[in-house]
């Protein structure tokens, strides 16, 4: 998005963006959509029990007395990383299908405009601004250029493959003639060794760890000090410019 105020790109963002006169005082926007605060929320939950459950999957749990026959807790991990993975995956397909509908905001995240001499400024800026040399933050409505630009690469791009390699796993015991075999099975030609799928799923599981800190991290930097809502934004939907 193009630097302007948080007035100035009110009607842009969303049709209904508020405009009382108590709002207006406070320099509210109305941002994010409520299908957008909902995915967000279903999918950090559906996130959080895939990458314990992963965890477990990938490196064993500790041994369990008595017979095998006795004992089904790796089979609830397993149950439970499947039903998150699936929640996780139909969110993801309409939360695609929200950003040709929705407003410019919700669009954000599927698409980098590499090509604006503008956006690069704007990188170049927030990077300044987080390592303390820029004295002040710019207003923003929706996520700043370098969030926009880490949200691709490290959440969409790597849902994305996460998707895919799952599935692909999951068809393994689902069978050839599954429909996820249908869809997905392709990712056994790029990766003839399926240990290759377990490796590269596993390591996106740290890419996604990894993102989720630092947007944590930085959600709550910015709202205590750069005086813009961020975290009440994807409750309320609304961001605040505070004085």
């Amino acid at each position: 998005m193009q630097d302007k105020s948080p007035r100035a790109l009110a009607a842009a963002v969303a049709p209904n963006a508020v405009s009382t006169g108590r709002s207006v005082e406070r320099d509210v926007v109305y941002v994010y959509e409520a299908p957008v605060r909902l995915w967000h929320w279903i999918n950090a939950a559906a996130i959080l029990v895939l990458a314990l459950t992963g965890y477990f999957i990938g490196t064993g749990i500790p041994t369990m007395p008595g017979q095998a026959s006795d004992n089904f807790l790796f089979g609830y991990i397993r149950f439970a990383h499947f039903s998150a993975g699936y929640v996780l995956t139909l969110g993801f397909l309409l939360r695609m299908y929200w950003a040709f509908i929705g407003n410019p905001a919700a669009k954000q995240i599927f698409y980098v405009p590499l090509w604006r001499k503008s956006y690069w400024g704007g990188i170049w800026h927030e990077i300044r601004w987080y390592a303390l040399i820029a004295a002040k933050p710019k207003e923003r409505v929706g996520h700043n250029p370098l969030a926009q630009l880490t949200m691709f690469f490290m959440f969409t791009l790597t849902i994305s493959s996460m998707i895919v390699t799952g599935v692909a796993l999951y068809a393994q015991g689902a069978g050839n003639d599954s429909w996820q075999y249908e869809l997905f099975g392709w990712a056994f030609s790029i990766w003839p060794n399926s240990q290759d799928v377990h490796t590269w799923h596993h390591l996106g599981l740290w890419v996604i760890v990894t993102f989720a800190l630092v947007h944590i991290y930085t959600a709550v930097r910015e709202d205590i000090v750069s005086r813009q809502s961020i975290i009440s934004s994807m409750i309320s939907g609304q961001r605040e410019f505070r004085d």
